[in-house]
């Protein structure tokens, strides 16, 4: 396993980690939870990331069980949490969004969910637009001092609302965000790579990275449609289902030119587009999501072709999805 510094902090976060959204609670149970993260541990991995709203608390559960069932070290492994879109269905006005009062009760109850006594990445889902940025930065900045959290960081929010966090920060002595959690795979760069560009010097910021094979899309696995244990064949899913595949064939076209560089090189169409994701020095780690040990390990193995992954071969593989 390769190891990076989260940004400018000290932080030294698996270039792969293992993330909980979809899988837990749904594809994965307390059995398979388990099996994940020991072989994951095993591996290197030492970041779990997770918030509360998947599974509605439940991916949460399952991970803080599964953590005090195989009883590793806490200071050998990092886990994380987001807050914005609530634990339950149907959330009341204050059992969501970034205001104090839901962000501290978040924490606290992300905390007995994974039955550990603190966050060491805790990540803002969403810009709130009816929360002021200087609360939210006030909130997570409260949690920090108090020890129940010890990195935060944003999820999806916009450049703008990020250097408005850092204004704040730096104005109040508060504690700034550190990292950010976008998407990232071959088939959505821009935010990454263009909008988030001045992001990285001016704050160090660091990324944690989602969805680096688009759902499944960059392996190959919808190719002749969508297998029955897959992530896009979930119930309650269908809206994922129409942004990754979207209208018509053109994404799959694009994500078939692929495979004849993969098998060039003797791998998997999933292991040459997560590879390619690390080879961007502002990702701080790709989350990985997995329902198996066999496709946990697979993925993995994308760590050996970083190796080779140089200038041509970047530009061939984002040239062949172009």
């Amino acid at each position: 396993m390769q190891y990076r510094r989260l940004g400018s902090t000290g932080l030294q976060l698996s270039a792969f980690s293992l993330g909980a959204w979809v899988t837990f609670g749904r594809q994965v149970g307390r059995t398979e939870a388990r099996e994940l993260l020991a072989l994951a541990y095993d591996r290197g991995i030492n970041f779990f990331d997770n918030a509360e709203t998947y599974n509605h608390g439940v991916a949460e559960e399952l991970m803080g069980e599964a953590l005090a069932d195989l009883h590793l070290p806490r200071d050998g492994f990092c886990v994380s949490s987001k807050v914005f879109f609530g634990a339950v269905e149907q959330p009341r006005p204050t059992q969501r969004g970034l205001s104090r009062k839901h962000v501290v009760e978040a924490c606290h109850q992300a905390l007995r969910r994974l039955r550990v006594e603190h966050l060491d990445l805790y990540f803002c889902h969403r810009p709130d637009p009816d929360t002021p940025i200087a609360e939210t930065v006030a909130a997570m900045d409260m949690l920090v001092r108090q020890g129940k959290v010890l990195y935060w960081g944003t999820s999806e929010w916009p450049a703008t609302a990020i250097h408005e966090a850092h204004r704040v920060a730096r104005d109040m002595h508060m504690a700034a965000p550190v990292a950010e959690q976008p998407q990232y795979n071959l088939l959505h760069r821009e935010r990454v790579e263009q909008e988030y560009a001045l992001l990285y010097d001016a704050y160090g910021m660091g990324t944690t990275v989602w969805s680096p094979l688009a759902s499944g899309l960059l392996s190959g696995k919808y190719d002749e449609g969508i297998p029955a244990d897959s992530r896009l064949a979930q119930p309650g899913y269908e809206w994922l289902r129409a942004q990754v595949l979207g209208e018509g064939d053109e994404r799959l076209a694009r994500v078939r030119r692929l495979r004849p560089i993969a098998q060039e090189l003797g791998v998997s169409s999933a292991q040459l587009a997560l590879a390619w994701c690390l080879t961007n020095p502002h990702v701080s780690t790709v989350l990985l999501g997995a329902s198996r040990r066999e496709q946990l390990e697979h993925n993995l193995g994308a760590l050996d072709l970083l190796p080779r992954f140089d200038r041509s071969l970047k530009e061939r593989v984002e040239q062949a999805v172009t």
